[in-house]
């Protein structure tokens, strides 16, 4: 049909990084920074082994990258070992596109695609609010620590299903976020 313009949700191309960043700089827009913080950080994410380019999701609005949702690598650290996790975030609509369902849909995008790739915990530093609609839920109460553990309900985890019946528990312990992440 003619004239019909069609969400679609993808993994980032190395050619979406201009736009990728209009998003994020629209969509943290602070009159007292000059380049919101979550712009620095997914330029800096980009060239560290926490990038993993099938988890860095688009949302794409008539050829326009208008959302965005990233995960990342993180390690949980228990007594006994370290067990890869991810975590979500920024997550970014831009503002002459949000209420429309957007984000919700470009994060669902990337929990699927981690998912498909067996991934089992994914962490997140936002509203409550907001991210109970995916299944997240308190961290500290799934033995979840991190240097933002102190702010209680928006430090959350979501346990995606399992890729056998037979893998064991998610891991607990301390999250180990990249280098990156210290800058936020």
């Amino acid at each position: 049909m003619p004239g019909v313009t069609t969400l679609r949700l993808r993994p980032e191309d190395p050619a979406d990084a201009g736009m990728v960043r209009r998003v994020l700089a629209a969509a943290f827009a602070r009159p007292d920074v000059a380049s919101p913080p979550e712009v620095r950080l997914v330029e800096e994410l980009r060239g560290t082994d926490a990038w993993l380019p099938e988890l860095a999701m688009v949302a794409e609005y008539g050829g326009e990258v208008v959302g965005y949702a990233l995960l990342t690598r993180v390690r949980v650290r228990s007594d006994a070992h370290t067990a890869p996790a991810l975590v979500l975030g920024p997550v970014a609509v831009a503002p002459h596109r949000r209420r429309i369902g957007l984000g919700t849909s470009v994060v669902q995008a990337a929990l699927d695609a981690a998912t498909e790739l067996g991934e089992r915990l994914v962490v997140v530093l936002g509203a409550p609010a907001y991210y109970h609609r995916f299944g997240f839920g308190r961290a500290d109460r799934m033995g979840l620590t991190s240097p933002w553990s102190g702010l209680g309900e928006p430090w959350q985890a979501l346990v995606l299903p399992p890729a056998t019946s037979g893998e064991g528990a998610p891991p607990r312990g301390e999250v180990l976020f990249p280098p990156p992440w210290s800058k936020v």
